[in-house]
């Protein structure tokens, strides 16, 4: 399946909408319908079971999305967080120069370049304006990626606040305060999800890479030596947690950073076969002490442990699990949608895991005038458990097909022996099997078939 094929589907049936749609839009940005709006839900809400919920000493914050700018200067982000951008003179197109050099050659690393050193390798080479083909470009200019803002009725200097880049700082200013409330003991977790905000030139490839995007993050706080097994158990971990989520493991890999952040000992990410090709779904980062180190020096505050057995004080490593949690719903669509060929007919059907489906059942009067009825009322007793669907437009089979579209699970049809008998007929979504089921049964079959 390719990339516009995605976004149409994503449109058609309610996921993923066009940001300010009916004003022309506005350059990547995306707005969840009500379809998309429940499946980003649902992976949140499993994100949350599986590494919150479910990981033992772990516990859960909201951060703030606007933060002392003092963060910012500690993190790293106010001096270094920039992309080196170069126009064509020709064609008046923009690029990253790091990118121009890594689509051209694999024998230098832009990344150990000086600004000059890049626009000197790009003349020299001659690379070519990925949209007009000609090499005519300008000098590099530092561009950086935070979104500023004013905080306060005058803007001035003092006033300056940015739009947060990553989440992954909210949890690191928290960590006193989350060891202390909770009375933890290292080693112990901290997630999140929540938004941020990058202003990005080029971002692209519909929700993949977007200027808002939330992220799912889980900060892991352990003592130096203990590090490098649990930035392994914590691969493992989110390697099959998207096979549990049904993602085909031939469509995932690994791959191991060649080059490291300076305040990283080991970094790899899992990526995903999108349409583009295999590009960063899930990052896993030993950033060693680095961050508290840093918020140590910046904010003067110790962010030392006192471990209560053996008295000895240090600032703990961090081991970091991060997702993208648009890319990850991209990644599931990508993975679920299918087109199939019946005996006299071709169906599109989302084969999402049942957890994660946007309705888990629809409820089909098999005759209007005389089913309705008996199909609302079941509907709204349905509905108290579980995200209900109910349709009563056109012939059963039509409505079997919109119903498979959109990945709902089981569809639940309401006929004379419902009336006669208290039965239904209820449908599988990926088998298309039928059986004959009591009223009060469904609630019970559903729940068990829809858990993770």
């Amino acid at each position: 399946m390719d990339m516009e094929k995605i976004v149409n589907y994503c449109k058609n049936y309610g996921f993923i909408f066009p940001g300010s749609d009916i004003y022309g839009g506005l350059a990547n940005t995306w707005d969840y319908g009500p379809l998309g709006v429940e499946l980003k839900n649902n992976i949140k809400k499993v994100w949350w079971k599986r590494f919150v919920q479910e990981s033992e000493n772990s516990f859960g914050i909201d951060a703030g999305i606007l933060m002392n700018p003092i963060v910012w200067q500690a993190s790293g982000h106010v001096d270094s967080f920039t992309d080196p951008l170069i126009d064509c003179k020709e064609c008046k197109a923009r690029h990253r120069a790091d990118h121009l050099i890594e689509g051209f050659t694999d024998e230098v690393i832009p990344d150990t370049m000086t600004d000059e050193e890049m626009v000197k390798y790009i003349n020299d080479n001659k690379i070519p304006c990925p949209n007009c083909g000609k090499s005519n470009y300008t000098d590099i200019r530092e561009f950086n990626l935070m979104f500023e803002t004013s905080r306060g009725v005058v803007k001035d200097a003092t006033s300056k606040v940015y739009l947060r880049p990553e989440t992954a700082q909210g949890e690191f200013v928290n960590f006193l305060n989350v060891q202390r409330t909770m009375r933890a003991k290292i080693p112990f977790g901290i997630g999140q999800i929540g938004k941020a905000f990058r202003n990005e030139i080029t971002p692209g490839n519909f929700i993949f890479r977007t200027i808002e995007f939330e992220q799912m993050e889980h900060q892991w706080f352990c003592k130096e030596g203990t590090d490098s097994d649990f930035y392994k158990t914590f691969k493992e971990k989110a390697w099959k947690f998207l096979l549990d989520l049904g993602i085909d493991e031939n469509s995932i890999r690994f791959h191991d950073h060649d080059k490291l952040s300076h305040y990283a000992k080991e970094a790899c990410d899992i990526e995903y076969n999108f349409p583009f090709g295999f590009s960063e779904l899930w990052g896993t980062h030993n950033r060693t002490n680095y961050d508290l180190g840093r918020h140590q020096e910046y904010s003067k505050k110790s962010m030392e442990y006192l471990d209560p057995e053996t008295n000895e004080k240090y600032v703990p490593y961090v081991v970091e699990s991060s997702v993208g949690c648009d890319r990850l719903t991209l990644a599931i669509l990508c993975n679920a949608y299918k087109e199939e060929q019946l005996e006299n007919d071709t169906r599109e059907v989302l084969k999402i895991h049942p957890y994660l489906a946007p309705y888990k059942v629809v409820v089909l009067p098999l005759v209007k005038k005389y089913h309705s009825d008996k199909a609302k009322e079941i509907y709204q007793k349905l509905s108290k458990h579980f995200m209900t669907s109910y349709d009563d437009s056109g012939s059963i089979g039509k409505r079997y097909r919109r119903a498979d579209a959109i990945g709902t699970v089981f569809a639940v049809t309401i006929d004379d022996n419902t009336l006669n008998n208290n039965t239904v007929t209820i449908r599988d979504r990926d088998t298309m099997q039928q059986i004959t089921l009591d009223i009060d049964e469904i609630i019970n079959y559903v729940e068990e078939r829809i858990k993770l």
